[in-house]
């Protein structure tokens, strides 16, 4: 059998409750609660399952290097501040972004449900990887949500050659009936979203040069120049959690989006286009088929994971390679 080592784009197959226990046990073993690990872990599976590997389990190096160098509190808890009956305030106090921005999201949901609408603001917050996670949080409470944070300056203004302007996702969800699937909607409003030039990194492989800009403002085809060495820090995020049923009954606005994805997705299509899809739905197949098969890590991916848990003790990550 060939060295898997000197195969670093063969790809593995990686079932998906082993990947989360080994995460969430590397997690533990740097100093984040076991409660904490959880969410986090579970946040980032689920951008694995749903093919968001940008934002996914391989996030793990960068956010550990954070913690060893302080610039983020695995020990941090957040702390709540209400501003109004439908509106608060997170201080995640440096720690997960995940961990904070699920407790805002759980709040302006709450909220939601007594006042039709519930604002939350996160403050000294980390990066909380992919937006959908929280959409669909707010999915499973039957709500229809809106998604904002801030990031680390990575990009200049338009014409522009410095790194001004941050990668600020934007998302938003709203729920629907058993006959189709929920909108979710997770973008960002850069040519590309950062983690792709991650993992263009971690993968030794070159980037578009349209893509991102070197330290003198020149176009790059280089990640690590692209990146700069840039990590997201002391950002904040905005949740809002909107009760669909204000208006009309819950039926009758689900049985409106169900007619809105027959319409999108049966529309008439241009030459060459086998099918379209909604909003989120590409991700949804891809979850349900990584649940089944399980997820793809290159080797080189598996390795830079089990560096990791290398240092920490923790049990090395078995997986086996696809068909």
């Amino acid at each position: 059998m060939p060295n898997q080592s000197n195969q670093p784009h063969q790809t593995h197959n990686i079932n998906p409750p082993t990947l989360q226990t080994f995460i969430k046990q590397i997690l533990i073993a740097n100093n984040t609660s076991p409660p904490h690990a959880e969410i986090v872990s579970k946040c980032l599976l689920s951008a694995d399952l749903r093919g968001v590997d940008t934002h996914g389990s391989n996030r793990i190096p960068s956010y550990i290097e954070r913690i060893r160098q302080k610039a983020l509190d695995p020990t941090a808890t957040p702390t709540i501040q209400q501003i109004t009956p439908a509106a608060a305030q997170v201080d995640a106090h440096n720690g997960f972004g995940f961990v904070a921005a699920h407790e805002g999201m759980k709040l302006a949901i709450s909220m939601a449900q007594t006042f039709g609408i519930g604002m939350v603001s996160v403050k000294h917050s980390n990066h909380f990887g992919m937006s959908a996670w929280l959409v669909q949080q707010a999915l499973d409470a039957d709500m229809m949500s809106l998604v904002f944070t801030n990031s680390s300056p990575a990009l200049p203004v338009w014409g522009g050659r410095e790194k001004l302007m941050g990668v600020s996702p934007i998302a938003c969800g709203a729920p629907a009936g058993q006959g189709s699937r929920p909108f979710i909607l997770d973008m960002a409003p850069s040519v590309a979203a950062r983690g792709k030039v991650y993992k263009a990194l971690r993968r030794g492989e070159r980037i578009p040069t349209d893509w991102a800009l070197d330290k003198d403002g020149a176009r790059t085809d280089d990640p690590a120049e692209a990146l700069g060495g840039v990590m997201p820090a002391d950002v904040g995020h905005f949740l809002v959690a909107v009760k669909p049923d204000l208006f009309m009954t819950i039926e009758k606005f689900k049985g409106r989006m169900d007619y809105l994805y027959r319409r999108v997705v049966g529309s008439e299509r241009m030459d060459g286009v086998d099918r379209i899809y909604f909003p989120g739905e590409i991700e949804m197949i891809t979850e349900e088929k990584r649940l089944a098969e399980g997820i793809p890590f290159t080797t080189a991916e598996i390795e830079s994971l089990n560096r990791e848990a290398d240092l920490v003790k923790v049990e090395r990550l078995k997986v086996s390679t696809l068909e």
